[in-house]
């Protein structure tokens, strides 16, 4: 999409399926090296190695889960070690469930939030050396986060912290070169899409003024846009992908 990557360094938090899959093939089609964690050994991570080895470049895909701090710092450590350091952070990790709001456990509560936001923080902060004096982080939210969706409190919530976060640290890191952007992706087809009944999808389609779901290599075309220089004066903006919706 985009062919000013080269020599670019990247890591992808949740890369392996969906939007950040499309995500680390778009950066790494565009000439940069790319880090990529997953929660766990799939066919998926699989077929991602397969991926980027026929790409070329040198990449690494590695599972880290989202929910250890620990785990993260040694993601972070491990991308310092096989990169040497970092032009680019895209925060995609994420997890969802749907549970009435008075039937909603903290175990729930703490997991969502920790694996939607905690971890961005956890990332980005253990990223700022390796960043130095230049860069780009790009959080992946939600437009849940900004209008809100029944039964799920706890994920509207990560993702209107994800807003806040982002805002927060344009101002702060801009000042050292750093820009912090955020997508927030509408209703898009991936194998959480792929699931959803008959009604449900017409009931989306007939909202969203393009009269369709969004792809997640057009949400990726966007995230690479801000990882590129392309995007050299846009710091703590909101890109909505969503049709309109």
């Amino acid at each position: 999409m985009f062919a000013d990557l080269a020599g670019k360094r990247a890591l992808v938090t949740g890369g392996t399926r969906g939007i950040g899959r499309a995500v680390v093939l778009g950066l790494a089609r565009a000439g940069a090296d790319v880090v990529v964690s997953h929660q766990r050994e799939s066919e998926a991570a699989e077929s991602l190695r397969r991926e980027l080895k026929e790409t070329g470049g040198n990449h690494l895909v590695k599972i880290a889960d989202a929910t250890d701090p620990a785990a993260l710092a040694a993601l972070v450590e491990a991308t310092g070690k096989h990169l040497g350091g970092l032009d680019i952070v895209v925060n995609n990790v994420g997890t969802i469930n749907h549970v009435p709001y008075d039937k909603l456990s903290f175990a729930d509560w703490n997991a969502v939030l920790t694996t939607n936001l905690t971890a961005t923080h956890l990332v980005t902060q253990g990223a700022l050396p390796l960043l130095g004096e230049a860069g780009s982080v790009i959080n992946v939210g939600s437009g849940a986060g900004v209008v809100g969706v029944p039964l799920r409190a706890h994920y509207t919530a990560a993702k209107t912290g994800l807003i806040g976060l982002t805002r927060s640290l344009s101002k702060e890191l801009g000042a050292k070169g750093i820009r912090v952007n955020l997508v927030t992706p509408g209703v898009t087809e991936t194998d959480h899409a792929a699931g959803m009944p008959d009604s449900v999808r017409a009931a989306y389609t007939n909202r969203i003024p393009l009269g369709r779901l969004g792809t997640s290599e057009e949400v990726a075309a966007v995230v690479l846009f801000l990882a590129s220089d392309v995007s050299s004066y846009v710091n703590g903006a909101n890109f909505s992908v969503d049709g309109g919706i």
